[in-house]
């Protein structure tokens, strides 16, 4: 299915490294006509690293959707009664964050707005970036992995020979995952090669 015309919430979690794999796939997501709800953790708002400044990143989210940012669980909540939105993605999603989703933890404004998509049946796109998604949180993995309404965009390992447990997601393959979503599909192939230590 289509997202031009479509809502699509973004929720950005802390993995920092990977933002800027992620906000051309928003821009994308804008020139192509889709609305933009953009969802952002605790954590971006409030931590600087060596990839950006969190205001930075935060001015220029609402640069590229033209929309105010969701920065809190109470602003969240409405999606779900409201049917906000036609699929929520979570991208970066880290490991807290994944583990949260598959364990029913509603803490922040990202979980909320999954759990509000959830609620209306309609389709939550994971896109991991993790190191520990085949260490102690593969359990939490495997259950999102076989649950209703959730779909992961095309994951593999990032680094196999130093971070043998990391996987991150085909970040270009955001929106095409998304329209699979919506037509009730997992995009695949799901594990794909992303690259390989030199």
């Amino acid at each position: 299915m289509e997202l031009t015309g479509k809502t699509v919430g973004i929720g950005l979690s802390a993995s920092h490294c990977t933002y800027n794999e992620v906000f051309p796939q928003i821009e994308r997501l804008v020139q192509e006509g889709v609305s933009v709800v953009p969802i952002v953790s605790y954590s971006m708002q409030t931590t600087d690293t060596k990839f950006g400044r969190a205001e930075d990143w935060l001015n220029r989210l609402r640069q590229i959707t033209g929309n105010e940012l969701i920065t809190n669980v109470v602003e969240a909540e409405p999606l779900g009664p409201g049917k906000t939105l036609d699929v929520m993605v979570i991208a970066p999603c880290t490991g807290n964050t994944l583990s949260k989703l598959a364990n029913a933890i509603t803490d922040s404004p990202v979980l909320m707005a999954a759990k509000a998509t959830l609620r209306n049946r309609r389709p939550v796109v994971v896109a991991i970036s993790t190191n520990d998604a085949l260490g102690l949180n593969a359990h939490n993995l495997a259950k999102l992995l076989t649950a209703k309404h959730i779909y992961f965009v095309p994951f593999g390992q990032d680094s196999p020979e130093q971070k043998p447990t990391s996987l991150v997601a085909r970040m270009d393959l955001i929106k095409a995952t998304c329209e699979a979503a919506l037509d009730g599909r997992q995009l695949q192939p799901m594990l794909i090669e992303r690259f390989r230590d030199t």
